[in-house]
């Protein structure tokens, strides 16, 4: 299994903002895969989009699927002004 964790650093004061759109983004994917994470030490206005996939394949198809959506560019360009930085963390699970 594949855990991505997409992390942007909200602009000081724009968890707000930034948490319902998360929400919204994060109903494109498939139910249940993804999870949205906000910071309780650590740098300050944290949030993390973290989605689970079975294998990269998925990864890639799901990214495709979810950035074709109709909505997803609106939401996209409503969340990125919101946003200082973001990084990507892919992970493998081990069992």
């Amino acid at each position: 299994m594949i855990v991505v964790r997409n992390i942007f650093q909200l602009q000081f004061g724009k968890a707000k903002e930034g948490i319902p759109l998360l929400k919204e983004m994060a109903a494109l994917s498939p139910e249940g895969s993804v999870r949205i994470l906000a910071d309780v030490t650590g740098d300050f206005y944290t949030m993390v989009l973290e989605e689970t996939a079975a294998d990269l394949a998925d990864v890639e198809a799901r990214a495709r699927a979810e950035m074709s959506h109709p909505s997803w560019g609106a939401l996209y360009a409503r969340f990125t002004p919101l946003v200082m930085s973001g990084r990507r963390e892919v992970f493998r699970t081990v069992e």
